[in-house]
């Protein structure tokens, strides 16, 4: 394995191509394999970034990958 880093770009072509560019919570939980109580725990934690529209939380996918530590804030080191 030459680099075992995978960038932002790759991430969305690779893992997250069948997905909207805004997941809902449902999509997000299915994505990390966790349960939606989970999935709300993370948010309400603040350990994910979403967006809140009406009472329906949407998360970007640069949020979700920023969180699996995948992008801009990863590859400045």
């Amino acid at each position: 394995m030459a680099n075992a880093k995978l960038s932002q770009e790759k991430a969305y072509r690779i893992m997250l191509k069948e997905y909207p560019d805004v997941l809902d919570i449902k999509q997000m939980c299915e994505i990390l394999g966790i349960s939606l109580k989970t999935g709300y725990g993370l948010i309400q934690e603040n350990k994910i970034e979403c967006l809140k529209v009406g009472r329906a939380y949407r998360i970007p996918k640069p949020f979700l990958l920023s969180y699996l530590g995948i992008g801009a804030n990863s590859d400045s080191q």
